[in-house]
């Protein structure tokens, strides 16, 4: 019976130590690595067709990866990391 098992790329990965989401970070690394420019700088993905890279595929990876990652998140909105969730809402 032929091995009906897939593998990913970030099954092997070490996750950061700030990800807060690891689907997302996990899945994310998978597309980047599927994406990943050749040695002309193409994406050999045939979903982007030979575009250069980085690919829009590429771009939206690594900003999902970013986001992923607890300390990013803080950054974007401009919070403290030791703020907790109850203490955001109240000051909303």
């Amino acid at each position: 019976m032929p091995e009906t098992t897939r593998f990913r790329s970030s099954q092997d990965a070490a996750l950061p130590d700030d990800v807060t989401d690891p689907l997302l970070w996990r899945a994310a690394y998978d597309v980047a690595v599927a994406h990943q420019p050749d040695a002309t700088g193409r994406c050999p993905s045939l979903l982007c067709a030979g575009r250069s890279g980085p690919c829009e595929p590429m771009v939206n990876a690594r900003r999902a990866m970013r986001l992923a990652r607890g300390g990013a998140r803080r950054a974007e909105f401009g919070e403290t990391p030791g703020r907790t969730a109850r203490e955001r809402r109240r000051a909303a």
